[in-house]
């Protein structure tokens, strides 16, 4: 695999490589053809918004997250947070408490309910975690979804994608020889 490095600069290397993500392409695309056609998960009774991006590395998911919770409160909404959690120890669908740590439940989400004091939930399959969410918050009327724009299997209303504020979308390919999760469009 080549370097991070050769993902953040243009050059006519990166150009010769661009046949090489064609495979990764397709098979983004089957993935996504087959979780939204052959596997279709029921729409949820609230609006969903997904927060994400489309390349590795951080873009300011969390901070995000947190202040459109808090805008939400603001506005009169009610809103839930999903996460994966990544990196707990755990793997089933969790509800945050405040006796939760961030091994058992991932310290981004844990850090979005200690600045937010709202419902979140973990669990990898985000269409779980928003289920459990509602049945124990009957009063949520969103939810918002920290990171899952590739997760396919979350009905969405809305989607936001974060871009790093430097480098953009480094150098256009995707994965491996650069650093987007898919393309642009």
């Amino acid at each position: 695999m080549l370097s991070p490095k050769c993902w953040y600069k243009k050059s006519v290397f990166n150009w010769l490589l661009v046949p090489l993500t064609w495979p990764f392409n397709i098979l983004l695309n089957l993935r996504k053809w087959v979780w939204q056609k052959l596997w279709p998960n029921t729409a949820l009774p609230v609006p969903v918004v997904v927060v994400g991006n489309i390349s590795v590395g951080g873009t300011g998911k969390t901070p995000f997250v947190i202040e459109l919770v808090k805008q939400l409160h603001q506005a009169g909404f009610y809103p839930g947070v999903i996460s994966r959690g990544y990196g707990r120890k755990s793997k089933t669908v969790c509800s945050i408490t405040p006796d939760s740590t961030a091994a058992i439940v991932g310290d981004e989400p844990l850090f979005i309910y200690q600045q937010t004091g709202c419902p979140v939930v973990v669990g990898a399959k985000r269409y779980e975690a928003a289920q459990m969410l509602l049945e124990q918050h009957r009063d949520i009327n969103v939810i918002i979804s920290d990171d899952g724009l590739q997760h396919y299997a979350l009905p969405r209303d809305i989607e936001i994608a974060l871009l790093h504020h430097t480098i953009g979308h480094g150098n256009g390919l995707l994965l491996p020889f650069g650093p987007l999760r898919e393309p642009v469009s």
